[in-house]
């Protein structure tokens, strides 16, 4: 005598298990590296430019010692200071006290202090487009970065000491321009407390 048995019996003896990621007699290992794998966001794929800003930046400024001790063997690099605040409130007096304690140690004078209030931009940033993607507005419509350039085209410094790169632009493509003005058009260089980071977003 026949038994009659329903569809899900049949698909339950005659189907391997089949867990709900589509593949067959998964272990709870798998399970569980598969769903850690869904939670992580996949890492940004970004060019490493770091090193090669380092590498820049590090170039202008071994050429001006080199200028300078040819000029006069006792004369020291003489730098201004620079800082980017986040509002009209705040005031930079902390950071001018580091700037002024490295600026020592490395054997430079330190001259003028300028600042700027950050202000954001805007804009949107569209890839490709050529155009900077800072989150503030670029160095060379900020009144007192335009004062540090003014002070370097006349010969009164041979370089700038800021903070970390993040003073002048977080965006890769307008700090090397900025570095690269410096370097190639006056012959001055950045000094930074904080060196480029090797990795991750600017």
């Amino acid at each position: 005598m026949k038994t009659r048995r329903s569809l899900g019996d049949m698909i339950a003896v005659s189907s391997p298990r089949i867990s709900l990621m589509g593949s067959r007699d998964r272990t709870d290992t798998d399970t569980a590296r598969t769903q850690e794998w869904h939670r992580k966001p996949a890492p940004l794929e970004r060019p490493a430019r770091s090193g090669e800003l380092i590498r820049l930046r590090q170039q202008f400024r071994r050429e001006a010692t080199e200028r300078c001790d040819r000029r006069s063997g006792d004369r020291r690099l003489r730098v201004l200071a620079y800082s980017l605040v986040l509002s009209r409130s705040a005031r930079p007096d902390e950071d001018w006290n580091t700037l002024q304690t490295e600026a020592e140690q490395r054997g430079y004078v330190m001259g003028a202090r300028f600042h700027d209030v950050a202000v954001p931009v805007t804009t949107t940033c569209l890839p490709g487009s050529g155009a900077g993607c800072g989150v503030y507005t670029p160095p060379w419509k900020r009144p007192g970065w335009e004062e540090v350039e003014r002070l370097i085209r006349g010969g009164f410094a041979e370089g700038v000491i800021v903070l970390d790169r993040h003073n002048i632009s977080s965006d890769d493509d307008e700090y090397r321009a900025v570095i690269k003005e410096l370097g190639e058009r006056y012959q001055a260089f950045i000094h930074l407390v904080i060196p480029e980071e090797l990795s991750g977003p600017t």
